[in-house]
């Protein structure tokens, strides 16, 4: 009698694994900047801050960089005399606090919460890693740097050549990203007219009597913030 061998399954039919779809594993596998820029994870966790409230102090330890997902942050500085100067109003998707990353120790500005405002904050190490592991982080934070570079460029030349009434236009334009973004902010949370006049480099009764006119002209309104209409630009173009 001759004894039943059963066939012994052949090597691809015990181990191989079940067919996926063609690309499937590059889609796990793909950094989603925005996600990670949305959330709290390793190395990086989401912190709230009331108005008024300070994010963080000018001497500060330099420990990570912030990225701002809700409100706005206003960045100051003080010198040795006690004055004070605005030179920064940041909104959602702007970073602040990245030079800890050239190996500065410590905070150069003061950033105080402008209203109600989300960050997310990641350490200087993880920050450092994705900037050298995920090239789409990279090109996003290099983006966002090269443009803030030509926006203080910009600040430089309009504070010697433009009249005090165009630098609070343009100011204004710039806070809600006028020409930066598919969608523009177009709201301003209520940003005090003391904190304009710092930015641009003028008296408030100026910034004032700018501020009325630019109303009157239908330029801004007032309803729960500072609306900024696109009519704006014409105080720039009116030589």
């Amino acid at each position: 009698m001759v004894p039943c061998v059963m066939p012994f399954p052949s090597r691809r039919h015990v181990f191989s694994d079940p067919p996926r779809p063609l690309g499937a594993s590059r889609i796990s596998l793909a950094f989603d900047v925005e996600l990670f820029l949305d959330s709290a994870g390793l190395g990086r966790r989401v912190v709230s801050f009331r108005g008024k409230e300070t994010v963080y102090s000018q001497g500060d330890p330099a420990e990570n960089v912030l990225y701002i997902r809700d409100g706005g942050v206003k960045l100051a500085v003080v010198n040795t005399v006690g004055k004070e100067a605005v030179v920064a109003i940041l909104g959602p998707g702007d970073f602040c606090g990245e030079s800890c990353l050239v190996g500065r120790p410590r905070r150069r500005a003061t950033a105080t919460a402008i209203g109600p405002v989300s960050v997310v904050v990641i350490d200087n190490k993880e920050m450092r890693r994705l900037l050298h592991s995920q090239n789409a982080f990279s090109d996003r934070f290099i983006n966002y740097m090269l443009q803030r570079n030509v926006r203080i460029e910009e600040d430089l030349i309009d504070q010697l050549f433009n009249s005090s009434e165009k630098r609070l236009a343009r100011t204004l334009l710039s806070l809600v990203h006028y020409g930066k973004r598919d969608r523009p902010q177009r709201v301003l949370p209520n940003i005090s007219q003391e904190i304009l006049a710092e930015m641009v480099g003028t008296t408030r009764s100026r910034v004032n009597v700018f501020m009325n006119k630019f109303k009157k002209l239908g330029f801004i309104r007032y309803d729960g913030g500072i609306h900024i209409n696109a009519s704006l630009l014409n105080v720039l173009l009116d030589d």
